[in-house]
């Protein structure tokens, strides 16, 4: 009779589910994602409405956006920081040092990233990347569109 009752008790568990508690699991998600949030770092470059980048068919998104100095060149040739102030070209070399030695300390390579308008003169362009040499930062990003905006 002990045999039967031991043998019921077993078939008896059998029928309940077994169920996991996810809850933990959950939570683990939240702080992965948050940890991700905080430790993302966010690049955005300020676009100049008065500068319209030339199309080129063959352009491609570069794929490391850190360590950019951007300069903008409108339409007149008038250069101009990212943060719409317009510069000369003793700040272009001040600005570009200053910018380098930034990103050097964060561990980035610096480049220039250049918004030249697609109706200014390359001559524009050419002295800003000697400027830019000067300062000490060499590699160059231009900016196009792949497509006509």
């Amino acid at each position: 009779m002990a045999s039967s009752s031991k043998l019921r008790a077993a078939k008896a568990d059998e029928g309940e589910d077994l169920a996991i508690d996810m809850s933990p699991m959950i939570d683990m998600v939240f702080l992965l994602l948050i940890f991700f949030l905080v430790n993302a770092t966010m690049i955005i470059v300020k676009m100049d409405p008065e500068v319209e980048p030339p199309v080129a068919k063959n352009s491609m998104k570069a794929e490391d956006g850190n360590g950019r100095i951007v300069i903008n060149i409108r339409q007149e040739g008038e250069l101009y920081s990212e943060a719409g102030e317009e510069l000369t070209d003793d700040d272009v070399i001040d600005l570009v040092t200053k910018e380098k030695d930034v990103i050097v300390q964060q561990g980035y390579e610096p480049k220039l990233h250049l918004r030249g308008d697609k109706r200014a003169v390359f001559k524009h362009c050419r002295k800003v990347l000697r400027l830019s040499a000067k300062a000490g930062v060499d590699k160059v990003v231009f900016a196009t569109y792949n497509f006509e905006k």
